[in-house]
């Protein structure tokens, strides 16, 4: 897990994804945004998806979902999940990455590590709560995300 231990810069500048669902139906999508900790005395993975993102019926219809870390080399098929729908397409197919199972959910072959998470918690953000500062940048158009804790389940490293 040594290249876990900075999630500032696993998040923000490599990127991760999120995937949802099992074989017969899934859908992933790329995210900058997240953290690790613990609750409750669980090791736990934090993420935020608004309604709007067609992975967030996933999440909320599924006990467990992954986050997936790449290689840089990956960052345009990261790139390419992140900006087409998968309602409109299979977007998976446009990329050099191969959809396994693993433990209740699905994630990629290519990925350095999967962390398999069940979900153990989830609430809406509060626009009310926010600095005007966050609202004006990110939430004139669109509803707030919605914050996921899931429960370290399995950490599957290359």
């Amino acid at each position: 897990m040594k290249e876990l231990i900075n999630p500032f810069e696993k998040f923000y500048q490599h990127w991760a994804l999120i995937t949802a669902g099992n074989k017969d139906n899934f859908n992933t999508m790329t995210v900058a945004w997240g953290s690790m900790g613990t609750i409750w005395s669980r090791p736990i993975v934090t993420i935020y998806v608004k309604p709007c993102r067609y992975t967030y019926n996933f999440l909320n219809e599924n006990d467990y979902f992954t986050v997936s870390f790449y290689d840089e080399k990956y960052k345009k098929d990261l790139s390419v999940l992140g900006t087409r729908s998968g309602r409109d397409t299979y977007k998976v197919a446009l990329t050099a990455l191969t959809p396994i199972e693993v433990n209740g959910s699905m994630s990629f072959k290519e990925a350095d590590c999967t962390i398999v998470l069940k979900k153990i918690y989830y609430q809406d953000l509060d626009i009310n709560q926010m600095p005007e500062a966050v609202i004006k940048r990110y939430y004139t158009e669109e509803a707030p995300h919605r914050m996921y804790i899931g429960e370290v389940v399995e950490i599957i490293e290359k």
